[in-house]
């Protein structure tokens, strides 16, 4: 019985290598049928009168001791047939018995002939990796970079002529977030998670530097020193929550397909100050003043948050439905941000 699924497995080798089927093979070539026992068989295909005058001077016998290839004693597998490459061998038909179980495996196909009690079982199966199911429910750990900046109550970008006008390059927003997903349905998540953010708005003016009033924030010119550096700080424990849709995952595409996510945040302020760096006008070391202006700030913010995805990248940007400084407190600002997740 083991020669015979050898045999079979051969020639399922040779149909699988040259691209054809045994019935397209029969068309092509003429062919011998040797039968033997009730439903035994064996398919010779001959190309040529050649070839057929060397078959007949051949065994049957000898071609079926042929198949008596020498047995790996380690593992208990016989190499059947292999394919050499030049970054090494890999073997195409393998055959291995354990007792009256024989499995046979052909590229990705494994047939198992289970002799035991008399009766002869055979199994197919594939040995092809299957796909790692994606988990209904995950945790993650990510890190938004992103660069600030705050539209004022008509909606436009601050001037270069008004002081609290930012400056893109220093103007850093970083955010630290644990992130928890659930899978709706196929392609559909709810995204939640907390985390701290930190957002710098670099001043484009550096002579102007914010300081805390008797009832609001100003800013102020320093005519009496050289100014390096102007910035307004302030840090949130933050809570936010998204709905996104995942392209890719709905079209079995993995991560290469299209994401996008937007959903409300909610943060409550956990500090907040000026810094101003200058150097005296006589000479000198770098200064620095550091006040409190979180006086002046909202402690909570709130906004909404969306988010884009394109293979492994990712964006995000956030906006504040209220202002970054109370009420009366100081100018009309809502914050807006852009960046990347890691």
């Amino acid at each position: 019985m083991k020669k015979y699924l050898l045999l079979f497995s051969l020639m399922a080798v040779v149909q699988f290598a040259f691209g054809t089927t045994l019935s397209q093979r029969l068309t092509a070539n003429d062919s011998i049928i040797i039968e033997f026992g009730k439903s035994g068989k064996i398919v010779l295909l001959i190309d040529s009168k050649e070839d057929f005058d060397k078959l007949k001077a051949m065994d049957v016998n000898e071609i079926i001791r042929q198949l008596d290839v020498e047995l790996n004693k380690e593992t208990g597998e016989w190499n059947i047939v292999e394919h050499k490459t030049k970054i090494g061998n890999r073997e195409i038909v393998t055959v291995k018995e354990q007792g009256p179980e024989t499995e046979v495996t052909v590229g990705r196909v494994k047939v198992i002939v289970d002799e035991s009690d008399g009766n002869t079982k055979v199994k197919v199966e594939s040995t092809e990796r299957k796909k790692k199911k994606e988990p209904a429910f995950k945790t993650d750990f990510n890190i938004d970079l992103g660069i600030n900046s705050y539209l004022n109550a008509d909606g436009d970008f601050p001037s270069s002529a008004d002081p609290f006008a930012t400056k893109g390059w220093g103007s850093w927003n970083v955010g630290l977030n644990w992130m928890a997903s659930q899978r709706i349905s196929k392609g559909f998540y709810w995204d939640f998670g907390l985390g701290f953010q930190w957002y710098n708005f670099k001043f484009e003016n550096r002579d102007f530097q914010a300081v805390r009033g008797v009832d609001e924030i100003e800013f102020i010119q320093r005519t009496d020193v050289n100014g390096f550096k102007s910035k307004i700080s302030a840090s949130y424990l933050t809570a936010q929550t998204l709905l996104k849709l995942d392209f890719g995952r709905m079209n079995d595409n993995g991560h290469k397909g299209l994401r996008i996510a937007a959903g409300p945040y909610i943060g409550y302020r956990l500090g907040g100050r000026s810094k101003y760096v200058y150097r005296e006008f006589d000479g000198g070391g770098r200064r620095k003043e550091k006040l409190n202006t979180g006086t002046f700030l909202n402690n909570y913010r709130y906004g909404l948050r969306g988010e884009l995805g394109v293979g492994r990248l990712n964006f995000f940007t956030t906006y504040d439905l209220n202002t970054l400084f109370q009420e009366g407190r100081g100018p009309e600002l809502n914050p807006i941000t852009f960046g990347v997740i890691f």
